[in-house]
C-alpha cells in the first residue's frame, strides 16, 4: 500500500519502451529550439556575441533544455544499467517514471531556470506545430502518469527506510570507495560538522591528515607521480560522499584537484615531478588565487601584475574569494605578465610557495597581506582577500616555463573542477533530503508523523528523483572525462542541474522543519547556508547556462 492508502502501484506498464519512445521527441523538441535560435545569434556561420546578450534569456532557455534532455537521457541510461544487473527496482522504476513525467512537462510548459525566471517554448518562438510533434503518444502517457500524486506517495513509502535507489555505479572498485568515504564520513566528520560550522572554524588539522592518508588529494594524480590514478569517476563519488557530511570537508580536495591538473597538463617536466607527489600525499596544500574585486568571471579584465626582474617576479595586485588561503602552501596564481596584451593573451600562472599561516599570523610571506571575509556558509576553510605588494616569486615558478599560457592552462582544468563541483552539490543535496526525511518521520503533529501529509512526503520524494537525475548527469560527465572527451557542455549541464537541486533541497528541507529549520542548532540551517554558494562558485549558474549553449549553439553535441 502506498502513503496515499491506495493498492494500486502506480508503475506504468511498458516503462522502458515508453521513455525509449519519449526521448527522441525531447531530442527534437531540442534540437527545433537550437535551430531556431541559431536563426537568431548566428550570422555568417558565427555566433555574434552581442546578439546572444540580446537574446540572453532565451540562449540561457536553450541551455536548461538542453539540460533536461541530458537528465533524461541518463536517467534512462541508469535504469538500463540497472536492469542489466538485476537490480530496476519498482523504486527506481518509478524514480526513471517520476523524472520523465515532470521534466517532459516542463519541456512543454516552462522551465525555471530560477526563481524568478522562467522560460517557455513560445518564449523561443517554437510554435504549436513544433509542441504537437513533441506530444507523441509516449510523451503523452508519461506526462499524465509519470509524476502524479501516487507515483510520490509510492516513492515516499519506499524511501522511508533511507534507502534512495542504486547509484548504478556498476563498478566493484567504486562501490568499495563509495563504502570507505560514507564510513569516514560518518564517523569522523558529520557528528562534528555543525559544531566547527556554528564556531566558524577551520575543519581541523587532524581530519586533514586522515584525508591525505586515504588518499583524497591524489585520486586522480597519476601513480607515477604518487597518486592513486583512479580517474575522475572515483572523484566523483568520493566528493560527494564527504560533502554529503560537509560541503567544507568536500571541497577540500577541490583545490589539490585543480592545482595537480594545472601541473599535470601545463607544467615542466621538473615541476611535475617536484610538486604532483607533494600535492598527492597532502603535504602541500594548495590554493586557487584567482578571482579579483570587480572582475568576477570576467578573467580577461585581471589586473594583478607580475613584472619580471632578472630571475624574479614581483606580484602586486589584489585578489578576493581565496578559499583555504591561510592555511595552505602554495598558490596557483593567475597574474598579468604582459601589461600591453589585452584580454587573455597576457596572462600566466605561477605557481607560488608560501609558509603555512597561524591564527595569530596568517600570511607570514613577505610582500603579502590578507583579511578573512566572513560568510554565512561555506566555512570550514574561510575566505579571504589578498594584496599583494612587489611580492617575489623565482622565474622557475612560471608554469611550463613559457608566459602567456595562463588562461589556456586555466581553461584545460574547468572541466573537471566543474564536474566535482556537480558532485559537491549532489553530497549537499542529499544530505538536505536526508535531514527533511529525518525530521518529517520524527515530527508528531495531529496525530502522526507530518511525513504522512502528502505535500511533505511529495517534496522528499520529489527531491529523491531530482538528486538521482543530478548524480546520474555527473556520473556522465566523469565517465566522458575519463575517456579523453571533451565534455565541457556535459560539465556545465552536471554543476548547473546539480547546483539548482542542492539548493531546492535544502529549501524543501528547512521548510518541512517550520520555524525549528531557521533555529541554528538545527543541521538543515547550516546546509541551507552551504547550498547557496553552490550556484555561484565555479562559476555562476547564469555562466554555465553560457557556456552550455555556447557549445550548443555553436554545433557541437
Amino acid at each position: 500500500m502506498d502513503a496515499s492508502g491506495n493498492n494500486d502501484v502506480p508503475l506504468i506498464d511498458g516503462l522502458t519502451g515508453l521513455c525509449e519512445a519519449a526521448l527522441p521527441a525531447a531530442e527534437g523538441l531540442l534540437a527545433e529550439t537550437r535551430r531556431h535560435l541559431q536563426s537568431m545569434v548566428v550570422v555568417d556561420g558565427r555566433v555574434k556575441g552581442a546578439l546572444v546578450e540580446t537574446y540572453q534569456t532565451e540562449v540561457h532557455g536553450l541551455a536548461w533544455i538542453a539540460t533536461y534532455v541530458e537528465g533524461l537521457r541518463q536517467m534512462l541510461e541508469w535504469g538500463k544499467r540497472l536492469d542489466a544487473e538485476g537490480r530496476f527496482g519498482e523504486l527506481e522504476k518509478l524514480m526513471v517514471q517520476a523524472a520523465f513525467g515532470e521534466y517532459l512537462c516542463q519541456l512543454e510548459g516552462g522551465i525555471a531556470v530560477s526563481q524568478l525566471e522562467i522560460v517557455r517554448p513560445g518564449d523561443i518562438g517554437i510554435g504549436e506545430a513544433e509542441i504537437a510533434a513533441f506530444r507523441n503518444d509516449a510523451v503523452r502517457t508519461l506526462q499524465q502518469h509519470g509524476n502524479t500524486g501516487a507515483v510520490r506517495a509510492r516513492i515516499a513509502e519506499l524511501i522511508e527506510d533511507g534507502h534512495f535507489g542504486a547509484p548504478g555505479l556498476s563498478d566493484e572498485t567504486l562501490d568499495m570507495v563509495r563504502d570507505q568515504f560514507r564510513r569516514f564520513a560518518a564517523e569522523q566528520v558529520q557528528p562534528h560538522a555543525h559544531e566547527w560550522h556554528l564556531k566558524d572554524e577551520l575543519i581541523p588539522i587532524e581530519i586533514v591528515e586522515q584525508m591525505a592518508e586515504l588518499g583524497v588529494f591524489g585520486l586522480t594524480v597519476p601513480e607515477d607521480f604518487g597518486g592513486l590514478g583512479l580517474g575522475k569517476m572515483a572523484m566523483c563519488v568520493v566528493t560527494e560522499e564527504l560533502s554529503r557530511a560537509y560541503i567544507g570537508v568536500g571541497s577540500l580536495g577541490t583545490r589539490s584537484e585543480i592545482a595537480a591538473e594545472l601541473i599535470r597538463l601545463g607544467g615542466t617536466d621538473a615541476q611535475k615531478e617536484h610538486y604532483l607527489p607533494l600535492i598527492a600525499s597532502g603535504e602541500i596544500l594548495p590554493t586557487a588565487v584567482f578571482t579579483e574585486p570587480g572582475t568576477g568571471s570576467d578573467l580577461a579584465s585581471l589586473k594583478t601584475r607580475a613584472i619580471k626582474d632578472g630571475d624574479t617576479y614581483k606580484v602586486t595586485g589584489n585578489k578576493t574569494w581565496i578559499t583555504h588561503a591561510s592555511r595552505s602552501d602554495m598558490m596557483t596564481l593567475l597574474v598579468r605578465t604582459d601589461p600591453d596584451e589585452p584580454g587573455y593573451k597576457g596572462l600566466s600562472m605561477l605557481l607560488v610557495e608560501k609558509p603555512r599561516g597561524t591564527e595569530d599570523d596568517p600570511f607570514p610571506k613577505d610582500g603579502m597581506t590578507g583579511g578573512e571575509i566572513e560568510v554565512l556558509g561555506y566555512r570550514g576553510m574561510k575566505e579571504y582577500e589578498l594584496g599583494f605588494d612587489a611580492m617575489e616569486v623565482p622565474a622557475e615558478q612560471l608554469l611550463g616555463g613559457e608566459e602567456g599560457q595562463g588562461f589556456k592552462q586555466l581553461m584545460a582544468t574547468f572541466e573537471s573542477a566543474r564536474i566535482q563541483t556537480a558532485a559537491r552539490a549532489v553530497g549537499v543535496a542529499q544530505n538536505a533530503m536526508e535531514l527533511g526525511l529525518e525530521y518529517a518521520t520524527g515530527r508528531i503533529q495531529f496525530g502522526k508523523p507530518i511525513y504522512k501529509f502528502p505535500r511533505v512526503h511529495g517534496k522528499i520524494a520529489w527531491m529523491a528523483v531530482e538528486t538521482m537525475i543530478a548524480r546520474q548527469i555527473t556520473y556522465f560527465s566523469g565517465r566522458e572525462k575519463d575517456s579523453d572527451r571533451r565534455c565541457d557542455i556535459e560539465a556545465g549541464m552536471a554543476k548547473l542541474l546539480a547546483a539548482r537541486v542542492a539548493w531546492a533541497n535544502a529549501d524543501g528541507a528547512l521548510q518541512i522543519h517550520g520555524g525549528n529549520g531557521y533555529a541554528l542548532e538545527y543541521p538543515i540551517s547550516r546546509v541551507l547556508c552551504d547550498a547557496r554558494i553552490l550556484n555561484i562558485f565555479e562559476g555562476a549558474a547564469e555562466i554555465q547556462a553560457q557556456v552550455i549553449a555556447r557549445g550548443l549553439l555553436e554545433g557541437r553535441n
